[in-house]
């Protein structure tokens, strides 16, 4: 049975592309660092801030303060935005985008941008089966319509 992307043996084969080194994630600190006084007010956000206050305790590194983050808590620039599956993204607008990841199938996947229509899409996801370039959502809006 055929499906929207080409032949399904087509699409096993684009689906089979090993990574070229699989390795593993270290996440040394695995709780994200929250901003000082963020659980206190809604128009402190989250995201972390270095405080600079001149009487701050969390500055000042008093017992009991938050922790601030050091140097050491980033991760392995080699797995820095790696995906679980060994591949680094790559978000694709166009057929063209896509022949940029040629050489570079064994490293990066291709992730269709949100804002491409169906026919593009469709387009985009034929391509890359003939590249042999792994798509992350190549079936998202295809769905859909074959359902309809």
């Amino acid at each position: 049975a055929s499906r929207a992307g080409g032949t399904w043996s087509a699409r096993l084969a684009a689906m089979s592309v090993k990574p070229l080194e699989k390795r593993k994630k270290v996440v040394k600190r695995p709780n994200k660092v929250k901003r000082h006084q963020s659980d206190m007010f809604l128009r402190v956000k989250e995201s972390w801030r270095k405080p600079r206050g001149i009487d701050s305790r969390v500055r000042r590194r008093f017992k009991g303060a938050i922790r601030m983050p050091k140097i050491g808590s980033g991760t392995d620039k080699k797995t820095r935005y790696r995906m679980p599956n060994g591949f680094f993204r790559f978000v694709v607008s166009n057929v063209k985008d896509l022949e940029l990841l040629m050489m570079q199938n064994r490293k990066y996947a291709a992730e269709v941008a949100h804002n491409v229509s169906s026919r593009k899409r469709k387009e985009i996801v034929d391509r890359a089966t003939q590249l042999n370039i792994k798509l992350t959502n190549g079936d998202a809006r295809l769905r859909a319509e074959e359902n309809e």
